[in-house]
């Protein structure tokens, strides 16, 4: 299964988010990207692509180690950016160092149960808006994303989330995502 560990953002946070985001969508060019969807939208911690069945038992214990070991921490959605011509993301603000630590204990949990994972990058803290399919000029939408500032939340559980890609062929189709684990942030209550 596809899997990837993640911070998910409260339901305050994504509404809140969502309102910008459809102010967004009112600007020129923006019927040429494809957004994400508010279901999906989540802080990706360490990415593991297809992971084999027999490596999740041991993944999991993992990951709850990791959890366990990482006190919780404040978050808000704050700013954005973009990756290139092709990617249009909202930041974060808050316990990033927290974030980046808990991003690493994630990496290195699914690395101690087996699953090969690419090489290691700097973690950046982004919360995937839009794509484009060709280059497009995002500058538009990142000053306005700048701008923003969301609510503070505590960060007070890690996930584990399979994604199920689209299989439809039909446009603008997006994956479903599915929360497998989670598990608290500190000591195990």
């Amino acid at each position: 299964m596809r899997l990837f560990a993640a911070v998910l953002p409260p339901r305050a946070a994504v509404e809140e988010l969502a309102l910008l985001v459809d102010e967004l969508r009112a600007l020129p060019g923006a019927d040429e990207l494809r957004w994400t969807g508010r279901p999906g939208w989540h802080y990706t911690l360490a990415f593991m692509g297809e992971v084999d069945d027999a490596l999740v038992p041991d993944l999991r214990e993992r990951l709850g180690r990791a959890a366990h070991r990482t006190q919780p921490f404040p978050l808000r959605v704050h700013g954005g950016g973009q990756f290139g011509h092709r990617a249009l993301w909202a930041g974060a603000a808050g316990g990033l160092d927290d974030m980046r630590l808990l991003a690493e204990r994630a990496e290195a949990a699914a690395r101690r149960a087996g699953v090969p994972m690419d090489d290691h990058r700097r973690y950046q803290a982004h919360l995937t808006l839009a794509r484009a399919r060709t280059d497009t000029d995002l500058r538009p939408f990142v000053t306005e994303l700048e701008r923003f500032k969301g609510l503070r939340w505590e960060v007070a559980e890690l996930a584990l989330v399979r994604s199920n890609l689209p299989t439809s062929g039909t446009a603008g189709e997006q994956p479903r995502y599915e929360t497998v684990g989670s598990w608290p942030l500190g000591r195990a209550s």
